[in-house]
């Protein structure tokens, strides 16, 4: 963290962002009684002006670091892990949607329609491996038919072009091992490698002066006036954090932009802003999701996506590809709770994946996918989601929350940004940088 501030520094003059004392962290822990409060600990520690601040290093947050560098901002991207993408942005399905799902005029459909459109030329653009392989929507049963007509009338309000709704021999004769009564055709669905994708967005941001901090805690902020100053710890001393001590920040940040990034911790880090109002925060869940692959199969059985009807919390168990043609069914939907701040923080999620599960994945997939054999099914891999929707509750829209809802100039959070947000990512980005650099002074 320490490297990352002092990379910083040496940039100021280039910019005059950074106040003219330049402090470093200091490694000696300042003395306090246990009564003392983060904040008014806050108050005691070295503090750094600065322009942008990004808190949290996954898909979005990197689309918003580089959309912030590309605009002429300078960038400071604080992440509690050792590198980018480690939680939600490295376990997912990989897939470019088309902008089916979601209600017209909702933040998920405008978004994921244009972030669709600026992936794909992204990827194009800057070589990153993709391929739009469509997607079959399928009804099993004639009770799911219309559901599968509210799906293409949603996606067509929703601009999404090509849908073409298709009977069972149709779908047959493009996938030989599938079986429903009909399908919805998505033709602009696909899939990406989302590490080179990372990669790649990361290395644009840092050609434009962005700077990475890793192992970097934002813990909370205060407000002081009307600007928000952010407490940061090194990763490594939090570790061992004991629950009945107070949290204390090594450093204050005073940025002119911050966005909250954090994904799986929004929630939780935007209840430590002291002095921000605690009904504009939402409540969180945390759905797990499990994946397993095909295994003893020479012939992968699918050249396209294949998605059941949506079930409560997710799509369903469906079947995604990876660029070389393996298959992936998941995820399922888990729902867990008792996550502390402290463990949303450092991703101290369960990842693991039961071998046991897979008994429940057998009679899903076999709904349009009769032919897997007993098994098959191995273990692959598991993606928490940070939802604004619990059980049996309807699906909630993104979050972007700016000043108009909390009050506070210059703060960005974003609130239940799960599926689409990898397709989403490049138009939040847009839609962030297009509302905020207001707040900024250069």
């Amino acid at each position: 963290m320490k490297y990352a501030f002092e990379c910083l520094l040496r940039k100021r003059n280039s910019k005059g962002i950074l106040s003219s004392s330049s402090r470093c962290i200091s490694q000696k822990k300042n003395l306090c009684s246990s009564s003392q409060t983060q904040t008014q600990r806050a108050r005691t520690v070295p503090r750094e002006r600065v322009e942008c601040v990004v808190i949290g290093a996954g898909v979005v947050g990197l689309a918003v670091a580089r959309e912030l560098a590309l605009r002429g901002r300078q960038v400071l991207v604080l992440d509690s892990a050792p590198t980018f993408g480690t939680a939600t942005s490295s376990r997912n399905s990989e897939v470019i949607h088309a902008g089916i799902y979601y209600p017209p005029n909702s933040l998920k459909a405008i978004l994921c329609v244009r972030g669709r459109e600026m992936l794909y030329k992204y990827c194009s653009e800057h070589n990153i491996p993709h391929k739009q392989i469509g997607k079959l929507i399928v009804a099993t049963g004639a009770s799911e038919i219309p559901k599968l007509d509210n799906l293409m009338n949603l996606g067509i309000r929703n601009g999404v072009d090509g849908l073409r709704k298709i009977e069972a021999s149709e779908a047959k004769r493009m996938e030989p091992e599938l079986q429903c009564v009909k399908a919805l055709l998505s033709p602009a669905s696909g899939i990406v490698d989302t590490h080179s994708l990372m990669l790649s967005l990361v290395g644009e941001a840092e050609s434009h002066r962005t700077t990475f901090s890793y192992n970097t805690t934002v813990i909370g902020a205060h407000l002081e006036g009307n600007r928000i100053y952010l407490h940061v710890s090194e990763t490594k001393h939090l570790e061992n954090w004991n629950v009945r001590n107070l949290l204390h920040p090594e450093l204050v940040l005073v940025p002119e932009l911050v966005v909250n990034s954090t994904g799986l911790s929004a929630t939780a880090l935007a209840n430590r802003f002291d002095g921000l109002h605690s009904g504009v925060v939402p409540f969180g869940y945390y759905a797990r999701g499990c994946y397993f692959t095909l295994s003893n199969t020479r012939i992968h059985p699918f050249n396209h996506l294949i998605y059941p009807i949506p079930e409560d919390g997710g799509l369903g168990v469906h079947v995604t590809l990876d660029l070389d043609g393996q298959v992936r069914f998941g995820p399922d939907v888990e729902w867990i709770e008792g996550i502390d701040d402290i463990s949303s923080f450092l991703n101290r999620f369960d990842y693991s994946v039961c071998v046991n599960r897979s008994k429940r994945f057998y009679p899903e997939i076999r709904k349009y996918y009769p032919n897997l054999k007993d098994g098959s099914l191995e273990p692959g891999y598991a993606g928490i989601r940070p939802k604004l929707s619990g059980p049996r509750q309807s699906p909630v829209d993104f979050l972007i929350q700016g000043e108009d809802a909390h009050g506070v100039p210059g703060l960005v959070n974003l609130f239940g940004i799960e599926s689409p947000g990898l397709t989403s990512s490049l138009a939040i980005a847009e839609h962030i940088a297009a509302r905020n650099l207001k707040y900024c002074k250069t």
